[in-house]
């Protein structure tokens, strides 16, 4: 079964539509024993950085996505989701994140181009490091997937594969048993749901 955290931050109809689609088991819920239950675990997120980091410690659900971390499930983290997976936001401040992978979240507007819009939103072709994570193994190099964010992985050794809009932007990232992808396999069409095909079957 893959548990789908409901935290208040999340498109989740279209998140468990996908799952559902491919045929899997899923339960979306804020309850972390339901979560515990889990064989695999999915962290959405749209939104701000802190808050969704708040809802999360004040829920307990950080306690429970860090056990299925440590336990060994696989952990899935989308947009936001992603993005709470690293050390630190410099999201209006700094703020803490799980911890799970190395690196900082860090504005995009620095970094790509003048006239390039911010947020970042569309379509673009992911490109992979060696050693291809296991949610990409059916994926080829150019593959597209859609993105909406304003902010980006940086200073992460544990890059799986990163896009280029005006600069080179980390598109994913994973260690061990964790994942995450910035853009959303869920409104990518058949490349999104072979990601999660994929995820499904660790």
């Amino acid at each position: 079964m893959i548990g789908v955290i409901d935290y208040g931050v999340g498109n989740l109809f279209s998140l468990a539509s996908s799952l559902r689609y491919i045929g899997a088991d899923v339960t979306v819920t804020g309850d972390p024993e339901a979560l515990r239950r889990a064989d695999r675990v999915v962290l959405p997120g749209v939104g701000a950085f802190a808050d969704a980091a708040a809802r999360l410690r004040e829920t307990g659900l950080d306690q429970a996505v860090l056990e299925a971390a440590r336990a060994g499930k696989p952990l899935l983290g989308i947009c936001l989701g992603m993005q709470l997976l690293l050390e630190r936001s410099f999201e209006y401040g700094c703020h803490r994140g799980l911890g799970l992978i190395e690196g900082d979240v860090v504005p995009m507007e620095p970094v790509v181009p003048a006239g390039y819009k911010v947020p970042h939103i569309g379509w673009n072709a992911l490109s992979f490091s060696d050693g291809r994570s296991p949610i990409f193994r059916e994926l080829r190099e150019g593959d597209c997937v859609y993105f909406v964010h304003s902010y980006f992985a940086d200073r992460c050794p544990s890059v799986t594969a990163t896009t280029e809009y005006g600069a080179v932007l980390t598109a994913a990232v994973g260690r061990d048993n964790v994942f995450g992808c910035q853009f959303h396999p869920e409104k990518s069409g058949p490349v999104g749901l072979s990601i999660l095909r994929a995820f499904s079957r660790l």
